[in-house]
């Protein structure tokens, strides 16, 4: 078993608030896994962190064998190279196209010829769902749904092996929300992809994720399947998962 991510002893403070006190958890090779909680208890602060966009006190955060906690300007850049972020906004860039968003990653990091970086973002725009003539489209022009999804090529572009999404189905209507469901379930074998996901949307959660980490009281009160869940001995999750329970 091979761990991809590895959390120890993860101490998280914002002034003289601790967010994560001592939090630890594991990220499966292959698996769809979920940050889980109630609202303010760090989950998107702990995905943050993974990605090097926020700071933590002191633990470890080791991902894809490199350590944050000391790692080097030049091993960091090589590493956000080999993963995708979709944050939960979209974070398209209103000023250029759907193609151009995702030629942007590919403009920045490598050496590909104009044609090249063409293909790769029409091949990256037909696994999403998205429609060739999409292409010249602008965010403003489009759904909600759809910006998801070029948010998602877009995250794609350099082919990660490791993609992070923060609240993928948030904004969304119930339709869109579960066609972007089946989207993730049929690009991960796929493409290869090892998947951390923070989500709130319960029909989500149990439709997509292989393992769940709930954050609760600073700390991680249940890793593991959704299969055990109800044997948890936590207020927030039995009111989270209740009808689970029935």
């Amino acid at each position: 078993m091979k761990y991809i991510i590895k959390v120890k002893n993860l101490i998280t403070t914002f002034g003289d608030k601790i967010v994560h006190d001592g939090l630890s958890l594991n990220v499966k090779e292959g698996e769809i896994y979920g940050l889980l909680g109630p609202s303010g208890c760090g989950k998107t602060t702990l995905l943050r962190e993974m990605v090097m966009l926020q700071e933590f006190k002191s633990g470890t955060i080791e991902i894809l064998g490199y350590n944050l906690d000391n790692i080097k300007d030049k091993e960091a850049q090589k590493l956000r190279q080999k993963w995708g972020v979709l944050f939960q906004s979209g974070a398209l860039f209103s000023s250029l196209t759907l193609k151009d968003n995702i030629a942007l990653p590919l403009i920045e990091h490598t050496d590909l010829s104009k044609d090249l970086i063409r293909e790769i973002v029409e091949y990256k725009i037909n696994i999403v769902g998205l429609k060739s003539e999409d292409a010249n489209l602008y965010p403003s022009q489009i759904s909600g749904g759809m910006k998801k999804k070029a948010a998602l090529a877009r995250a794609l572009a350099m082919d990660p092996k490791l993609l992070f999404l923060d609240e993928p189905t948030s904004g969304l209507d119930p339709i869109s929300a579960r066609e972007f469901d089946e989207l993730i379930l049929k690009l991960r074998p796929l493409l290869g992809l090892t998947i951390v996901m923070v989500s709130h949307d319960l029909q989500s959660i149990c439709d997509t994720l292989d393992s769940i980490a709930i954050i609760d009281n600073k700390k991680i009160a249940y890793e593991g399947n959704l299969d055990k869940i109800k044997s948890v001995k936590s207020e927030f999750i039995q009111k989270f998962f209740g009808h689970m329970n029935e």
